[in-house]
């Protein structure tokens, strides 16, 4: 095992103990055992304590024991006062290190996994179901290709059994890292780590690393159909970079710079929303951002060897949604052609050199980036990405814009009502204007006519419907 360690003075004592698996592990046939193990620690009882009598001892210290699987990463995060320390560690460790597996805590935590794809990605959250099915759609046949909790289908096959496997073999020695901040009192580190090497199995199975999705070529459109008022929109693509690579932060500029997660300043929302007043907001993407629609900032320990850029379009009257779409993937091709000026290069380079300081903010944060610091090999995640802002030139971004970005060859999701009329408006290539409720000014009128007209050029065989009821469902 190994250990991210930031040692200060404060009271508060933060642990987040992170395990190289997940669910690209999981077994095929078996997938959302990974997440289902998680949830069985954190949301189950250990074998002296049950879930119920855990809860009621956690309380007054206003703590709590929480966990999230991604692809490669699974992680539990909590953390209270110095002065309950060695009460909640004694909770927690029980937890971790000897689960109670009751199968009434089996029943519940799959039951709520099940209901998480039944009601509210399919029933209740347009946005989100579009951009998880965006994720399967590009890696559909790798171990990336499927929802981290799993399908209906698997999540009902699977026993306790199956978690209890799971466990064995991938919550070992070899796969887990234990972060731990705050003023925690000399040789507890060595005590919790002594703790999870002596418990826990030494041998680990070889964390999954999903391959390479297949080659995307030309557009290909999933039209989820929905009785739903609006149309939620996302495209994206594979890139061959993570925050491991030399590239990275330049693309970093550039992804703040066309679509910066919640910034009015960004230029789709400029363009999308402040001038043309079509939806919401207008995002974009070099990394996985589940839950966007809740959060203004990512959470850490969603570490990948693999990513997508993409692009979210918050949902839009279906009348405007083709334009929507036709002008998402019209900015993407212009900024792949003119870059960005040396204007905007340095008002988002400025941006981006005091934002990483709020995504660190907390002590929760700065180790959670620590830990994702480690896993790909780089040095404390705000130094490096304002040392490496500093050297950047424009020229740097407009080279890993040309290199890393393109318009052509895209993945599409839409949710929508009129499935088969989208479908229909997108094949034929007739233009889509957009409708406006107030006047605009000339210019945008004259770009629009350039935007309805952009041309898809989709093969009929690459643009399919699927009923909402079968998303996520096998």
């Amino acid at each position: 095992m190994s250990s991210v360690l930031l040692h200060n003075a404060s009271p508060i004592i933060t642990f987040r103990i992170l395990f190289n698996t997940g669910a690209a592990s999981d077994p095929k046939g078996k997938e959302g055992v990974a997440a289902l193990t998680a949830a069985m620690i954190s949301q189950g009882g250990s074998r002296s304590l049950t879930y119920e009598q855990i809860v009621r001892a956690m309380y007054p210290m206003a703590a709590k024991f929480d966990s999230q699987t991604d692809k490669q990463m699974t992680v539990f995060a909590g953390q209270t006062h110095i002065d309950n320390l060695e009460g909640y560690y004694g909770l927690i460790k029980g937890m971790l290190l000897d689960p109670g597996w009751r199968r009434d805590d089996f029943s519940r935590v799959r039951q709520d996994a099940l209901n998480f794809l039944r009601v509210n990605l399919r029933g209740d959250n347009d946005e989100e179901l579009g951009k998880e099915e965006m994720y399967n759609f590009i890696y559909r046949g790798t171990p990336y290709g499927h929802m981290n909790v799993g399908t209906v289908e698997s999540l009902e096959r699977l026993t306790i059994d199956d978690v209890k496997e799971f466990y064995s073999k991938n919550y070992c020695g070899e796969n887990v890292v234990l972060g731990l901040a705050g003023g925690y009192p000399d040789g507890f580190a060595s005590r919790v780590e002594a703790d999870l090497s002596g418990t826990l199995s030494p041998a680990a199975v070889q964390p999954a690393v999903a391959s390479q999705p297949e080659k995307i070529s030309r557009l290909q459109m999933e039209i989820v159909e929905k009785e739903t008022r609006g149309s939620a929109i996302c495209f994206g693509f594979p890139i061959s970079i993570t925050r491991a690579d030399a590239d990275w932060p330049a693309l970093l500029v550039a992804q703040s710079y066309i679509g910066q997660h919640r910034s009015t300043n960004s230029h789709l929302f400029q363009v999308m929303r402040q001038i043309r007043g079509l939806n919401y907001g207008d995002y974009a993407y070099i990394e996985y951002f589940p839950g966007g629609m809740y959060l203004f900032h990512p959470s850490p320990n969603l570490g990948r060897r693999h990513q997508i850029f993409h692009v979210w379009i918050r949902p839009v009257e279906p009348h405007n949604a083709l334009f929507a779409l036709r002008m998402g993937l019209y900015e993407v091709r212009k900024l792949v052609a003119a870059g960005i000026s040396p204007e905007d290069f340095e008002s988002t380079r400025r941006f981006l050199g005091k934002f990483v300081n709020v995504l660190t903010a907390t002590q929760n944060a700065q180790l959670g980036y620590a830990l994702d610091s480690k896993f790909y090999g780089i040095p404390e995640f705000t130094s490096y990405v304002r040392e490496k802002l500093a050297a950047l030139t424009v020229a740097d971004v407009n080279q890993a814009i040309k290199k890393y970005l393109q318009a052509d060859d895209i993945k599409i999701v839409v949710v929508t009502k009129d499935a088969a009329g989208f479908r229909r408006a997108a094949l034929d290539g007739n233009p889509s204007p957009i409708s406006y409720s107030a006047p605009v000014p000339p210019e945008v009128l004259e770009e629009d006519k350039l935007i309805e007209r952009y041309g898809l050029n989709f093969d009929a065989d690459n643009v399919s419907i699927v009923p909402v009821d079968q998303v996520f469902q096998r």
